[in-house]
C-alpha cells in the first residue's frame, strides 16, 4: 500500500509540474508586457511634457511687430553724400578658424569655451568700430546660448558699438529651451538673432517674420527668420531710405527659400512704388547669378551646395558682392593649418539696392575666418536726388 501511495504522490506531482510551468510562464509574460507598456507610457508622457516645454519657450511671432530702438543718433542723411554699410554674420563668436560644424559634416556643437567666445566677440566689435561704418547689419548674435557659453554678445555688441553716436535694433529669429540635437552633445538652450546699428535717427523699426519652412514640431526648436526693417529720412526728398536686415533660410529646401524670396521682394516692390530707397543686405544663404563664382567651385558633391538667385528675375534692384575673397567658408573642418587652396568657399553674403542707390565701391575684406566663418563686406554709396 505504502508503494501505491507514493507512485501515487509521485504521479500526482509529475501531473502537477507542467500546469506549475504553464502558470509561470504567464506570470512573467504579463510582467514583461507591463514593463514594455509602462515604459513606452513613460517615453510618450516625457515627450508630451518636452512638447509643451518647447512650445511654452519657443520664440512666439506675429506677421510684423515692432522693434524698440536705442540709442541716440543724431546725424541725417543727405542724398549726393557718401555713405557706407557693412554686413557681417559673426557666427555667434564661436565659429573661428579653429572650428568645425556638425550641420556642415564637422563634429563639433558649442564653442570650446567662454574665453574663445569673448576673444572673438572683442576682435569682432574693434573691428567694426575701426572700419565705422555708417549702418551695420550684424547676423548671429546670441544672448546666453548654451552653444556660445552663455555669453551674452548682444549686451556687450550694444556697450561697445557706441550708443552715444548710434541707434540699434534687435530681431530674434532663433529661441529655444532645450534643442536635444545632436546626441550626446546638444545645441542646448538657444537664443538669438540680428541686429542693427545707425548713425542715422531711425523713425521706426520692424520684425517682418519670414515664411517657416519646417512643420510642427520640428519648427518649435528651429530659427524662424525674418527681416529687421528700418526707415531713415532723407533728407529735403521727402522720401526714405528703408534698410533690411536679412538671414535667410540655409538648411531647407529650394520651395522654402523661394517662399521667402518672395516675401522680401514684395515688400521691396512696394517701398519701390512709395519712390522709396531701399538695400537690403546680409547673409542670403544664396549666391546672385550675376557674380562670377567660378573661382570658387565646388570641391565634393557631398557639401552643402550653393542655391542660385536668379537676379534676371527682379529688374528693379541690383545684385551686389565681391569676389574678390569668399564671403563665407565650409565649417566640415577646422580653418586653421588646412590647405586653403582646397578649402570649399562660398559667395553668399552682400546687398540687393534699389536702381536710386547708387554704389561706389563694395568689397569683401579679407578677415581670413579668424573670428568668424564668414568674412563682412562693406558697400559704399550715395543715394540719387529725387527728380
Amino acid at each position: 500500500m505504502e508503494e501505491e501511495k507514493k507512485e501515487v504522490e509521485v504521479t500526482s506531482e509529475t501531473e502537477q509540474t507542467p500546469e506549475k510551468k504553464k502558470r509561470f510562464k504567464h506570470r512573467w509574460v504579463g510582467v514583461l508586457l507591463n514593463c514594455v507598456i509602462g515604459f513606452f507610457g513613460t517615453l510618450i508622457m516625457v515627450f508630451g511634457v518636452f512638447l509643451i516645454y518647447a512650445s511654452a519657450t519657443t520664440l512666439k511671432v506675429k506677421d510684423i511687430e515692432k522693434v524698440k530702438v536705442g540709442g541716440n543718433a543724431t546725424a541725417t542723411l543727405n542724398a549726393g553724400v557718401s555713405t557706407s554699410i557693412l554686413t557681417w554674420n559673426v557666427g555667434y563668436c564661436a565659429l573661428d578658424e579653429t572650428a568645425d560644424f556638425f550641420m556642415d559634416g564637422g563634429t563639433e556643437v558649442r564653442a570650446h569655451s567662454a574665453k574663445q567666445v569673448k576673444e572673438n566677440m572683442s576682435a569682432i566689435t574693434t573691428k567694426i568700430n575701426e572700419i565705422d561704418p555708417d549702418i551695420c547689419f550684424v547676423q548671429e548674435v546670441d544672448i546666453e546660448s548654451d552653444r556660445s557659453k552663455r555669453v551674452n554678445e548682444l549686451s556687450y555688441f550694444n556697450k561697445t558699438i557706441s550708443s552715444a553716436t548710434h541707434e540699434r535694433a534687435f530681431a530674434a529669429n532663433y529661441k529655444a529651451g532645450y534643442v536635444p540635437y545632436p546626441l550626446p552633445t546638444t545645441l542646448g538652450k538657444v537664443y538669438s538673432g540680428i541686429n542693427t546699428y545707425t548713425k542715422f535717427h531711425v523713425t521706426s523699426a520692424e520684425r517682418h517674420q519670414l515664411p517657416i519652412p519646417f512643420k510642427w514640431p520640428v519648427s518649435l526648436l528651429n530659427l524662424k527668420r525674418c527681416l529687421l526693417v528700418e526707415r531713415i529720412p532723407v533728407q529735403d526728398q521727402g522720401k526714405e531710405l528703408v534698410i533690411i536686415n536679412l538671414h535667410l533660410e540655409a538648411y531647407s529646401e529650394a520651395e522654402g527659400k523661394a517662399k521667402q524670396l518672395k516675401q522680401m521682394f514684395n515688400f521691396i516692390d512696394k517701398e519701390l512704388d512709395k519712390g522709396n530707397y531701399v538695400i537690403a543686405g546680409g547673409d542670403f544663404n544664396q549666391a546672385f547669378s550675376n557674380i562670377d563664382r567660378s573661382m570658387y567651385p565646388l570641391r565634393n558633391k557631398d557639401y552643402w551646395q550653393t542655391p542660385v538667385i536668379d537676379t534676371d528675375r527682379y529688374s528693379q534692384v541690383d545684385f551686389l558682392m565681391d569676389n574678390t575673397h569668399p564671403t563665407c567658408r565650409l565649417l566640415n573642418k577646422k580653418y586653421k593649418g588646412a590647405v586653403k587652396d582646397t578649402f570649399q568657399y562660398y559667395m553668399i553674403d552682400g546687398f540687393v539696392c534699389s536702381h536710386n542707390v547708387a554704389v561706389e565701391t563694395i568689397q569683401t575684406l579679407d578677415l581670413e575666418f579668424k573670428n568668424s566663418d564668414h568674412n563682412p563686406v562693406l558697400m559704399n554709396f550715395h543715394l540719387l536726388p529725387s527728380l
